[in-house]
């Protein structure tokens, strides 16, 4: 098991235990509200889970003849059933799903880089997000003129 997976797992493993657990992330899939190689989230367990939480949740992915799994914290989009469809919110296509099982934690709010804790809920958040989802047609050029800030 790669490092990483192995911190991941025993993340959950606190998670499942009731500890909260504030974990670095990675990559760009979570601009502009998660920016990654540069603030962590604190996960917490799930109590139940709805549309617009930024969740961690274990993906499967098929390319090829091989099939992988894979961890992500990323948003939910749509809850069908047990059917849980997620989008990290810098991504412009793309969509993982998984089943409400898969979900391992929650989370909560972000951790900026001086280690000032933000709520990922609060009201101009949940707007800010419901407006990003809106401009999917032009979070392109919305997102390379972030990068190049």
């Amino acid at each position: 098991m790669p490092n990483d997976d192995y911190i991941i797992e025993e993340a959950i493993r606190l998670v499942d235990d009731g500890v909260s657990v504030t974990l670095p992330v990675d990559g760009r899939s979570m601009l502009p509200f998660i920016i990654g190689g540069r603030e962590r989230v604190i996960l917490q367990k799930p109590d139940g889970v709805k549309v617009g939480d930024v969740v961690l949740a274990r993906v499967h992915r098929t390319g090829g003849q091989e099939s992988c799994a894979n961890y992500v914290v990323h948003r939910i989009i749509g809850i069908d059933g047990d059917r849980v469809t997620l989008m990290g919110d810098g991504n412009l296509v793309g969509k993982e799903y998984c089943m409400t099982d898969d979900i391992k934690a929650i989370a909560t709010h972000v951790v900026d880089g001086k280690g000032r804790q933000h709520d990922l809920y609060c009201g101009w958040r949940r707007m800010a997000a419901r407006l990003w989802w809106q401009l999917r047609p032009i979070r392109r050029y919305l997102l390379a003129i972030y990068r190049r800030l």
